[in-house]
C-alpha cells in the first residue's frame, strides 16, 4: 500500500501537514476568497498582520478545524464607540472574520433571493444611497409629484440587536436552508462545495448564532459608564442578543425581520415600504390606516419574533413636511443632506485638520466634506 502524499509548510518554525488526497481544492479557494474580503481595509490591523505572516499555515489549520468539526468562536474584543451614536461594538477576531465572510459568500444567495427590493442594509447594490433614493421614489409615486396628500409613518424597534432571540432566528435560518437544499433547482446557483459541506456549516452557523460574545471578551477604551444597558450584550435577555459588528450579524438582522417585510407588503398590502436595519417607513394617502397599522405591526412584533416598537420613535406626517431617512431629509420635491450630519461631518473636518499627520486621512475627509456641501 503506497504511503499517501503530503504537504509540509513550515513558517517560523510551524508545522502543518496536510493531505493532499482528502484536501478540497474548491473549499480552500474559497477560504482564500474569504480571507481577502475579510483583510480588506484590515491591512494595517495587528491581528491581520499576525494571520498573514504564517498565511499559508493558518488558513491550512483552519480548513483542518472546519473540516472536523472542531472550530469554535474565538475572543471577541469588545469597546464603545460615540459615532452616529452611542453603541457597544464587538470586533471578532480575524480567524473568525474569515469564517464570516465565508459563511456569508454562502448562503447571502439562498436568501437574498427572498428579501424585498426595499430592504436596504448589508445588500451588494443598495445600502443608504440607494434608500434615499427609493424613499424618494415611494413619496413622489404616492402623492403623485406631489399633487394629491399623503402622509408617511416612520418606525423603530427598541433595542433592535440585544433583542433579537437566537433560538427563533436559527429556526428561520436552519428552514430556509433546507428549504434551498432540498429544492433540486438550488443546485444551479447554490455553491457545490456549500451543498458538499452543509451539515458541516450549518454547524458552524449554529455555533455563530449561538455564541456568547461577552464571555472572555477583552473590553477596552471609555465611555462604558454612558452607555445605556438596553445597549450592552451584558445586560441583555438570556438567550437574545447579536454583536454589532460582525458581517453574519447584519446578514442575520434582515433575515429576522424579513418575516416583517412580507406581513407589511404582503398582509397588510402597504405598496410604499422600506427598511433599512431596523428602521423602516410606510406611506399612505390614509392617516387612519397608518394608525390603525401601529398596533398590528407591534402585536406581530411581539408574538412573532419577541420584539416591540420604540414608543418614543414614532413619527407619522404629512409627507410634504419631510422625513428624516438615513442621514438625509426628504420630501416629494427636494432632498438635503441632514442638519445632525452635516453637524458631524463638520466635528470630524475639525479633528482630522488638528489631530492628524497623514495626508491622505486629511484628504480623505475633505473629500467626504464636499459631498455634503454640494448636497
Amino acid at each position: 500500500m503506497s504511503t499517501p502524499q503530503t504537504t509540509t509548510i513550515a513558517a517560523t518554525g510551524t508545522l502543518c501537514v496536510v493531505s493532499e488526497k482528502q484536501r478540497d481544492n474548491a473549499l480552500l479557494t474559497d477560504l482564500f476568497a474569504a480571507y481577502y474580503k475579510a483583510r480588506s481595509n484590515k491591512r494595517n490591523k495587528s491581528t491581520q498582520v499576525r494571520f498573514e505572516r504564517n498565511l499559508a499555515v493558518n488558513i491550512l489549520n483552519l480548513y483542518d478545524e472546519i473540516v472536523s468539526g472542531k472550530y469554535k468562536v474565538g475572543r471577541y474584543t469588545c469597546f464603545v464607540i460615540r459615532r452616529p451614536v452611542l453603541r457597544e461594538v464587538f470586533a471578532a477576531g480575524f480567524k473568525d472574520r474569515i469564517v464570516h465572510h465565508l459563511l456569508f459568500n454562502y448562503i447571502s444567495l439562498i436568501f437574498e433571493r427572498s428579501f424585498i427590493c426595499d430592504c436596504y442594509s448589508c445588500r451588494e447594490g443598495k445600502g443608504t444611497l440607494y434608500g434615499v433614493q427609493r424613499l424618494e421614489h415611494h413619496l413622489k409615486s404616492c402623492s403623485l409629484n406631489n399633487t394629491r396628500k399623503c402622509y408617511i409613518l416612520k418606525l423603530d424597534i427598541e433595542s433592535y440587536f440585544m433583542s433579537i432571540d437566537r433560538e427563533k432566528l436559527f429556526d428561520i435560518v436552519y428552514s430556509k436552508i433546507n428549504a434551498a437544499l432540498s429544492n433540486p433547482k438550488s443546485a444551479e446557483w447554490l455553491s457545490p462545495v456549500f451543498i458538499k459541506y452543509s451539515s458541516l456549516f450549518l454547524s458552524i452557523l449554529k455555533t455563530v448564532i449561538f455564541s456568547d460574545p461577552t464571555k472572555g471578551c477583552y473590553r477596552k477604551g471609555a465611555g462604558w459608564n454612558q452607555l445605556p444597558k438596553t445597549k450592552s450584550m451584558f445586560y441583555c435577555r438570556p438567550g437574545c442578543g447579536l454583536p454589532i459588528g460582525n458581517l453574519t450579524s447584519q446578514l442575520f438582522s434582515n433575515i429576522y425581520l424579513s418575516l416583517l417585510d412580507d406581513y407589511i407588503k404582503r398582509e397588510l398590502k402597504f405598496k410604499h415600504y422600506g427598511r433599512y436595519v431596523d428602521d423602516f417607513y410606510i406611506i399612505n394617502t390614509s392617516k387612519e390606516r397608518l394608525l390603525n397599522a401601529i398596533p398590528l405591526i407591534n402585536d406581530f412584533l411581539r408574538t412573532k419574533l419577541k420584539l416591540s416598537l420604540h414608543p418614543r420613535k414614532i413619527y407619522l406626517q404629512e409627507a410634504k413636511r419631510g422625513v428624516r431617512f438615513l442621514g438625509s431629509y426628504i420630501t416629494p420635491y427636494y432632498t438635503r443632506v441632514d442638519k445632525r450630519s452635516y453637524n458631524r461631518s463638520l466635528v470630524l473636518w475639525y479633528e482630522t485638520i488638528s489631530t492628524t499627520e497623514n495626508p491622505y486621512q486629511i484628504e480623505a475627509v475633505k473629500a467626504s466634506f464636499s459631498v455634503f456641501n454640494k448636497s
